[in-house]
């Protein structure tokens, strides 16, 4: 890239100076022509007024050969013709009486105005002495063009030295150029290779470039760092799963081997303890599924009657409490649906509710409670079991954070990813006198849709009454 961004420049820089330059050039060298040709005319006039005063007055012929005396002094050749194309006076060099001068003087006798000629590096210039029409003679004038061409020489070769520098400095900027922006893309092309070859812990430290090429390197690391938040995450998944499958896969194998041996009156209870096993595995696989289903779903939210779903649960787990003696009650007046996924607020509640009657001691009670607030509604569910450490509170919401937990310690997982997907919050708090309260934030329907008449508009799968 850095080649191809300095060849661009370059090529560039030299259409832009081709472009400025010749012009110029031409411009000046046709200038200096001008000039030196007006030049040598006006030397001709100078000759020919005072060749006037020779041919036509017929005054003394010394200031004809004074100003002759000064253009050979100049280097100029002159001739000086009468009215009959004759050679009056000269300077000695004689090139202004050759065949071309003699033809320039005979046209301007004539009454035409000549275009002067280059004549072997020398440039011919004709004047009439006396008037244009009727004209006494002639003076004929050479001039060496060594003058001008040294001069237009030179102005070309500053051209093209301006041209040459205005190049080489062009050239520097574009590897300057092309390095400060190329170089932190290759900074950053090796960490992303890096990145990809495994090394989770490469970042792309970038401080010099374009604004741009900065923003694309902080993007970079912070795409790289959720990388490896998500690899190593992945990584303590696997690895927690395979700790939490070996213990009952070991316990199940260690049965099957007992069961093959056993006597006949034994075999009925090793059986037992074996299916006890697969349902355990059964249900840690069902957990880790709802968990994925919860971390990789979009809920749709939907206007849901907390009451009526309170309500709903609480009647279909009132079999389970009555049969441990645990006095399972609920307290949820009617308010304002909330905005939640269809099914997801049921789910988390049989999550918190097997939970709450797994933890409580026979006896015990668990309640759910609700109170609704301007944004949200609290949603409770209160136990009085053994309760939690503020350190197993604080890993509780995680896969398998609770390693007290006499499940497979993913309830409160789904819980959290449930709640969190739809835009709630769950935590978890000391309950007075004991026991363990999950407190969920549900985020009340009008604060996602609009209502209209004054009453919510439910969505599809909508628990909400008619």
């Amino acid at each position: 890239m850095t080649r191809r961004i300095s060849l661009v420049l370059l090529i560039l820089t030299v259409v832009l100076l081709t472009v400025a330059a010749v012009p110029l050039g031409l411009s000046i060298t046709q200038h200096e022509h001008v000039a030196f040709r007006d030049k040598t005319q006006a030397a001709a006039r100078v000759v020919a007024s005072s060749a006037e005063e020779y041919l036509s007055d017929g005054l003394s012929g010394d200031a004809m050969r004074a100003d002759l005396a000064a253009a050979q002094q100049a280097g100029d050749c002159v001739a000086v013709f009468d009215k009959n194309g004759q050679l009056v006076a000269g300077t000695p060099c004689g090139a202004a009486e050759g065949q071309q001068g003699r033809e320039l003087a005979v046209e301007t006798l004539s009454g035409r105005e000549p275009e002067p000629p280059d004549s072997e590096g020398r440039l011919l210039a004709a004047e009439p002495v006396g008037d244009f029409r009727r004209p006494a003679g002639s003076v004929v004038l050479a001039r060496s063009t060594t003058s001008l061409d040294t001069r237009i020489v030179a102005t070309w070769t500053w051209i093209a030295l301006i041209g040459v520098g205005g190049i080489v400095a062009a050239t520097l900027v574009s590897l300057r150029l092309a390095r400060w922006v190329g170089r932190p893309l290759t900074t950053l092309d090796t960490a992303a290779q890096r990145l990809g070859e495994g090394e989770l812990g490469e970042r792309a430290v970038v401080t010099g470039g374009p604004p741009e090429v900065r923003r694309l390197a902080a993007t970079f690391n912070t795409m790289a760092a959720r990388t490896e938040a998500l690899i190593h995450g992945h990584q303590a998944v696997v690895a927690d799963v395979s700790h939490q499958l070996r213990t009952p896969l070991a316990a199940l194998r260690l049965r099957l081997d007992l069961l093959a041996t056993a006597p006949e009156d034994t075999a009925p209870e090793l059986l037992a303890s074996a299916q006890d096993e697969v349902a355990r595995l059964s249900r840690l696989v069902d957990g880790l599924l709802a968990v994925a289903r919860a971390e990789h779903a979009v809920p749709r939210p939907v206007a849901v009657r907390v009451d009526e779903v309170v309500r709903e649960r609480v009647a279909a787990w009132e079999a389970v409490a009555h049969e441990r003696g645990i006095l399972l009650t609920s307290r949820c007046p009617a308010s304002a649906p909330v905005a939640f996924g269809a099914g997801d607020l049921e789910q988390a509640l049989d999550n918190l509710l097997a939970n709450a009657l797994d933890a409580v001691p026979d006896g015990g009670a668990v309640a759910v409670d609700s109170t609704p607030g301007p944004d949200t509604l609290r949603l409770r569910v209160v136990d009085n079991g053994p309760g939690m450490s503020a350190d197993a509170k604080a890993a509780a919401f995680r896969r398998f954070g609770n390693p007290q937990a006499r499940g497979s310690g993913l309830g409160l997982a789904i819980v959290h990813r449930l709640l969190t997907a739809n835009g709630g919050t769950a935590r978890l708090e000391d309950t007075p006198g004991g026991g363990l309260t999950a407190v969920l934030e549900l985020p009340l329907w009008h604060q996602r849709k609009g209502t209209r008449g004054g009453r919510p508009e439910p969505g599809p799968g909508s628990a909400a009454s008619p």
